[in-house]
């Protein structure tokens, strides 16, 4: 593929940001009134394996009694090899999700427990099995009903012995183009994840982030935000989401502690009022590391703490 300068990347970025592309951009201060009430709702997620070893529909239901909307699936949690999931069980998934008044909001932990995938890879012929197991999860993600495949998986990132960061970008680059025909051709996006430098040795900030996804250069390719990762970011988290809301679609809640919103010292109130500041209109997705205080009071301290935040970021 051809790769774009940094300058054109930047002309680009600039003009995108500027115009809001779509996905709610930064609105001009002091919303009229009847601005205010067009704010699209906050919507709440939870991804799944933080009910660990519990049975779908019992995590289905305590994440729907909790008040959330939505369930975010971990491939490994069904299978190791989306693959193997038969057509069967990915309808009887959703059915049992839509049964519980939850939609499937999409993936993560996408190359969680597979082997023989790398997104920086110099190997070429693993760029093009990774990118088509991405094909692969993109047509899971839509079997399910979901809209939003999130790439983190820090492992299946790091930099390799003898690449340097400029040779990842260009590797990872020609990954996520070669699947950005499934990701159109199923209605799926695929949503960049940076992470905090002890988590992995590539694409640690936002703005590394944006620029991989300049170089892919397509709307199926954009950007998702998570309170730990960029608690490890100079920038302050809410400034970081008025930076870059134009490549904004999806949102981890978490603490930097590695448990759930209110456990911790993360104050979610600016967070949310940031959030709404931009109009954004993805989901806010709990994901959770430390699972100590159980599953219970993760799903629901989580939640209500949440309700409790956006309650006061809504105050005029």
């Amino acid at each position: 593929m051809a790769h774009h300068t940094r300058r054109d990347f930047l002309k680009q970025t600039a003009a995108t940001l500027a115009a809001g592309a779509g996905l709610g951009g930064i609105p001009s201060p002091g919303l009229a009134a009847e601005d205010e009430k067009k704010r699209p709702p906050m919507r709440f997620a939870i991804c799944n394996e933080t009910f660990q070893d519990w049975p779908l529909d019992k995590a289905l239901a305590l994440a729907a009694e909790c008040g959330y909307q939505g369930i975010e699936i971990a491939p490994f949690t069904i299978d190791n090899d989306v693959r193997k999931v038969s057509g069967i069980r990915r309808r009887e998934t959703r059915r049992q999700a839509e049964k519980a008044g939850l939609e499937i909001v999409g993936l993560h932990w996408l190359l969680a427990k597979t082997e023989g995938y790398h997104l920086t890879s110099p190997d070429a012929d693993v760029r093009r099995r990774t990118a088509e197991y991405l094909g692969e999860l993109a047509r899971f993600c839509a079997d399910l009903g979901g809209k939003v495949i999130v790439f983190g998986s820090p492992k299946q990132r790091d930099l390799l012995p003898g690449v340097s960061r400029e040779d990842a970008m260009k590797y990872a680059a020609d990954v996520l183009a070669a699947a950005v025909p499934t990701l159109k051709k199923t209605g799926t996006r695929l949503a960049l994840e940076p992470l905090a430098p002890k988590d992995t040795t590539f694409m640690n900030t936002a703005a590394e982030a944006v620029e991989l996804i300049g170089m892919v250069h397509s709307p199926q390719c954009r950007l998702l935000l998570d309170c730990k990762a960029m608690s490890s970011e100079p920038t302050p988290i809410p400034e970081l989401i008025r930076k870059y809301a134009a490549m904004l679609i999806h949102f981890h809640a978490n603490d930097p502690n590695l448990q759930g919103p209110g456990f911790g010292k993360l104050d979610f109130v600016p967070i949310f009022q940031a959030l709404r500041d931009v109009n954004y209109e993805g989901w806010v997705s709990v994901e959770v590391f430390d699972y100590t205080p159980g599953v219970e009071a993760l799903a629901r301290k989580s939640i209500e703490y949440m309700k409790k935040c956006l309650a006061e970021a809504n105050k005029p």
